[in-house]
């Protein structure tokens, strides 16, 4: 039941902060707007305000929002102007491009609050959060929330610093000083060998909790570097460098039962749809018809031309992009469900 609510709750965040992008942007520069629905189906709940109704409908597994102007067909009498396709193109490009855009920013907003509540990673530290069962730093007495100050006689500033000393040692007898609440304190541990021929003690870093400017700028620099990587990944795949591995929505909920039953499963929900709001984003730009940046790209042609792709042509374009995206859904939850099984 808990993996149901998780999985409803992390997909209708990070739809809602797609489509409130559109919506946003759309409003900023004077579109009207016709509804804001979550999900797809018939209406669970309708809350009419001004000139939009906001839609709380049965499938929980999309959104939209429903802007005048964007059907070709529709009279707008006199809220003419006020149609999507009377916008100035970047108005346009705008609109579209927040969507995306809010799937960054919620992830940003999900690792600031991480590095907030448990901390930043890679802020230079040598405290110890914990040390593993039967592992040498435990066996020899060194404690959860100790201080390593020295390895040896020599002064350790940084946890890169102690892995270092650490894994260049394995087998090795070493004098490890720590600071536990004050106290000055000494340990003789030997490193064991791991299979890479490295030392280690079986300790982990404590993360530094940070402030929310310092969480912000870090929260921005993860997802640049999250990006790169899954652009990356997905190069090499194409390529055939590495194999492709898609997965899909049955994907996402096993991994989100996976994350709700681990102990620090608040933490990793958090990291989870991080991750998929930024793949959500990137995907989404994708000039794939029927997609964000497949729209884009229309209106870039059409600035560049000087008048619009005839619309029925590229309405069919699009539509038959979005059958593709079925069929490729269809096909990636069906090795899902065979991998799951087998």
């Amino acid at each position: 039941m808990f993996t149901f609510i998780a999985s409803v709750v992390i997909f209708g965040v990070l739809i809602f902060f797609h489509e409130l992008g559109h919506f946003a942007v759309a409003k900023l520069v004077g579109i009207k707007v016709h509804e804001f629905s979550l999900g797809f189906g018939p209406k669970i709940l309708s809350l009419p305000r001004g000139e939009t109704a906001y839609n709380l409908r049965a499938i929980p597994l999309g959104g939209f929002v429903r802007m005048a102007g964007m059907d070709p067909g529709e009279t707008l009498g006199e809220d003419e102007d006020r149609g999507f396709n009377k916008k100035p193109v970047l108005h346009r490009v705008g609109v579209i491009f927040a969507g995306p855009l809010m799937n960054f920013v919620l992830a940003i907003i999900l690792l600031a609050i991480i590095f907030m509540s448990f901390g930043l990673p890679d802020v230079p530290t040598t405290r110890v959060q914990d040390t593993l069962e039967g592992k040498p730093a435990q066996m020899a007495g060194i404690r959860s929330g100790d201080v390593i100050t020295e390895i040896s006689g020599k002064k350790i500033e940084n946890w890169d610093q102690l892995s270092k000393t650490v894994g260049e040692n394995p087998g090795r007898s070493l004098d490890i000083t720590v600071d536990r609440n004050g106290e000055r304190m000494n340990f003789r541990v030997v490193p064991y060998q791991d299979d890479k021929g490295l030392g280690k003690i079986g300790i982990h870093p404590a993360p530094k909790k940070v402030g929310p400017i310092i969480a912000l700028i870090s929260g921005t620099k993860y997802i640049f570097l999250m990006s790169f990587q899954i652009m990356e990944y997905l190069g090499k795949g194409i390529v055939g460098l590495v194999p492709l591995e898609l997965g899909g929505p049955v994907r996402i909920v096993a991994t989100i039962s996976e994350a709700v039953r681990s102990t620090s499963w608040f933490i990793n929900l958090m990291s989870l749809s991080a991750f998929l709001s930024v793949s959500l984003g990137l995907f989404n730009l994708f000039p794939i018809p029927a997609l964000d940046g497949s729209r884009i790209l229309f209106l870039l042609i059409e600035k560049l031309r000087g008048k619009p792709v005839e619309p029925q042509r590229e309405n069919f374009i699009h539509m038959v992009g979005f059958g593709l995206l079925l069929m490729l859904i269809v096909v990636i939850t069906y090795n899902d469900v065979l991998q799951l099984i087998m």
